[in-house]
């Protein structure tokens, strides 16, 4: 496909050259952009302690996030922005199961067309299993591998604080990944260079100063408690005394470090080029004193036996070609020249949200929704934001990243298959909220969301656009079969009116409805319809016949709820448009063309009806990041690019891109990794468009206020 894009970006090149025509409308141009000055014009620059503006050095799947020093001095001090986290996807710890819960007590029974069918559910009593669905809702937990920062003291020997520190000037080289962080301390400068490995859990840290001779400034490890609460900013300093931690091997230049939580074991490796001495100041702290002006240090860590020796320099080497690789593969997107004010922070946001996903979503399994940084909902991922998570990948030019989050389906798949056959449907039911095992977790929501389920045949789909080969289907096909198995027996046959019926139970992916009275909604449906169609199409590619039960359901499957001139949210709320409550959370019915494309179901007419009445009556302030990317997809489907660019640019408190990139909800989520992905889906289609698209750069207005080149892009569905 890329080589075809090429072919014909050269030919209308040559063809514009050609002609020798001003053209006044947005337009893709095909000469070759300078990613390196796209992309370091954004390098991130911070002059002041903020909070909000910690940094992350990491490789994906693992993560090491700094304040200003370059490091993690003041880890409580940052504790309520963005947290000092130091995760990895191998970090998982669980308590022991004292008590005897067994998970059979989450269960709760509810009717389902005339059957009963369990759900593992939050249930609040008896007593012991309540506390059965909080051990297995914070079980496993993800764990902060260790704090590493300056013990730093003024020349009287009293602490320093982050007010003490004067002439702040911290640059994020977003082209290597390299973070530098300069500040002076009573006069003295200090200069610190930090990057993290690409091929294993460390980081690599370089330190400048005189004050290493006073002996003012020392490294130190801490390691918290996990809290194994819905959320853990690394920060819990008192630890159980069954938690241990102790230097297992030392000498000159190294230093082996071993730490046991309950059920997870691992080592940390420091390794140091100058000289210093290294001791355990008191429980679970750790400092290293080395002398001299400089040094240069490792932190490595690892749940193996064994350890790989990390050197500085190799580090600061890897991380400048992994990242120049990245920026220089895969897509990119250039909007200089553009006269519309919005265009710089459009391209910084979308700068920004390329190094963030790589450095913190990029792993092998789906991530939670905050990323490596630090932990929300236990740490676990939620598997119906892996679409925001992962389809970006694929639409920049980068499928393996999200290839690589596939091989976790196949952990998953004996649990999904295990869970749809308890609730007596066939296939594979996917999860919710999940863990490395692919556990269930209770959930009074997740557990009656089902727009998660289709996700793993959109994910293949798109690994086929980008390898259409009998490989991808033979190495997908099981799952992806499985995955319509039971969307075929999940809906609900209604005698009456010969069709079926999406629930109830359900909670759709707007979270605003009762799951006991809730059926049909419309995002839901459509995603049902395009599922199952996707997966007969693989079925007929592989020479296969498609199930009777597939064709018998997408022939009777209800039609998009309709009232009016626009479609419910669900057929059961007939009041989607007058019940304040149900215009708050997630606008999903965009989803129906906006995160799909047009399906059968679909009427394009009611769906711009539909959108001008969201538009004019959502509570937005009660929305989340992703909201706007999607809103953005439907209105550049819809063919309305002006509404594309005002739903990315809405003012409103979810919408909003801090310094880091990150995008900000509330308080207790001040870093959403899902707005991010989003904000790449939706650029990438409002550039390169959707199958059928016949306008270049669909997203954007005609009017010449946009410039808009890119290179790597595709098509979405």
């Amino acid at each position: 496909m890329k080589t075809k894009f090429w072919i014909t970006s050269l030919f209308l090149a040559l063809c514009i050259t050609g002609c020798q025509k001003e053209q006044k409308t947005t337009e893709t141009q095909s000469m070759a952009i300078d990613r390196k000055a796209v992309v370091t014009r954004h390098n991130v620059h911070i002059s002041q302690v903020d909070t909000l503006a910690s940094l992350t050095v990491g490789n994906g799947a693992f993560a090491f996030t700094t304040d200003v020093t370059g490091l993690q001095s003041f880890p409580d001090f940052y504790q309520n922005g963005i947290p000092l986290g130091t995760l990895s996807e191998w970090g998982w710890n669980a308590k022991p199961n004292d008590s005897d819960y067994r998970f059979e007590e989450t269960l709760k029974d509810y009717d389902q067309n005339g059957r009963k069918v369990s759900y593992s559910t939050q249930i609040k009593t008896p007593q012991h299993a309540k506390e059965a669905v909080d051990f297995f809702r914070s079980n496993p937990h993800r764990v902060h591998l260790g704090n590493l920062g300056f013990e730093l003291t003024k020349k009287d020997g009293t602490p320093v604080k982050p007010e003490d520190l004067q002439d702040i000037d911290q640059t994020l080289d977003l082209w290597t990944g390299i973070l530098t962080s300069k500040f002076t301390l009573e006069g003295v400068p200090v200069e610190v260079q930090t990057a993290s490995d690409q091929n294993s859990d460390a980081i690599a840290v370089t330190v400048n100063s005189e004050l290493i001779n006073s002996g003012q400034l020392k490294i130190r490890l801490r390691f918290a408690s996990p809290t194994a609460a819905w959320s853990d900013y690394g920060t819990q300093w008192k630890n159980p005394e069954r938690y241990v931690s102790g230097i297992i091997q030392q000498n000159d230049t190294s230093v082996l470090i071993e730490r046991k939580l309950d059920s997870l074991n691992y080592k940390v490796a420091l390794n140091w080029k100058g000289t210093a001495k290294v001791s355990e100041k008191e429980d679970h702290y750790f400092l290293v004193e080395p002398t001299g002006h400089q040094i240069a240090l490792t932190c490595t860590f690892s749940d193996a036996q064994t350890l790989k020796e990390n050197q500085a320099e190799t580090i600061y080497n890897n991380s400048q070609e992994a990242w120049q690789n990245y920026w220089m593969n895969g897509g990119i997107v250039d909007f200089s020249g553009s006269t519309d004010p919005r265009a710089d922070e459009l391209e910084r946001r979308v700068v920004l949200s390329q190094y963030l996903t790589k450095a913190q979503t990029a792993g092998a399994m789906p991530p939670q929704e905050t990323g490596l940084t630090y932990n929300s909902w236990y740490g676990k991922p939620h598997l119906e934001m892996h679409w925001w998570h992962g389809v970006h990948y694929a639409l920049w030019g980068r499928p393996q990243y999200l290839e690589n989050t596939l091989h976790w389906y196949e952990t998953a798949f004996e649990k999904a298959k295990k869970l749809a056959k308890r609730q007596g449907f066939k296939g594979a039911r996917w999860q919710k909220m999940t863990d490395p095992y692919g556990d269930e977790g209770p959930s009074s929501v997740g557990a009656f969301l089902i727009w998660q389920q289709p996700h793993f045949i959109t994910f293949a789909e798109l690994l086929y656009r980008a390898d259409a080969s009998n490989t991808t289907l033979n190495k997908y096909k099981e799952r992806v079969f499985a995955t319509a198995d039971f969307m075929a027996s999940f809906p609900d046959y209604d005698n009456k009116n010969d069709r079926y019926v999406l629930g109830p139970p359900v909670i759709p992916a707007q979270e605003r409805f009762e799951k006991t009275q809730t059926y049909n909604p419309a995002y839901e449906l459509a995603y049902w319809n395009w599922a199952l169609k996707t997966a007969s199409e693989w079925k007929k590619r592989l020479g296969e016949a498609v199930p009777e039960q597939w064709n018998e359901v997408l022939e009777k499957l209800s039609a998009l709820p309709v009232q009016e001139d626009y479609y419910l949210a669900t057929e059961s709320a007939t009041d989607s448009y007058t019940n304040p409550e149900f215009l708050t959370d997630h606008p999903s019915v965009f989803g129906t063309f906006g995160m799909l494309p047009e399906t059968s179901l679909l009427d394009k007419v009611t769906m711009r009806n539909t959108f001008d009445k969201v538009w004019d009556v959502w509570t937005w302030e009660d929305t989340w990041g992703w909201d706007f990317p999607m809103t953005a997809m439907t209105a550049a489907r819809l063919g309305m690019p002006e509404k594309a660019i005002d739903a990315l640019f809405m003012d409103v408190q979810t919408n909003t891109y801090l310094k880091n990139g990150h995008n900000y909800q509330e308080e207790r989520l001040t870093l959403y990794m899902p707005g991010n992905g989003g904000l790449l889906t939706a650029v990438a289609m409002m550039c390169a468009g959707w199958d059928g698209a016949e306008t270049k750069n669909p997203g954007f207005p005609k009017d010449g206020s946009w410039k808009v080149k890119w290179e790597g892009l595709e098509p979405f569905f």
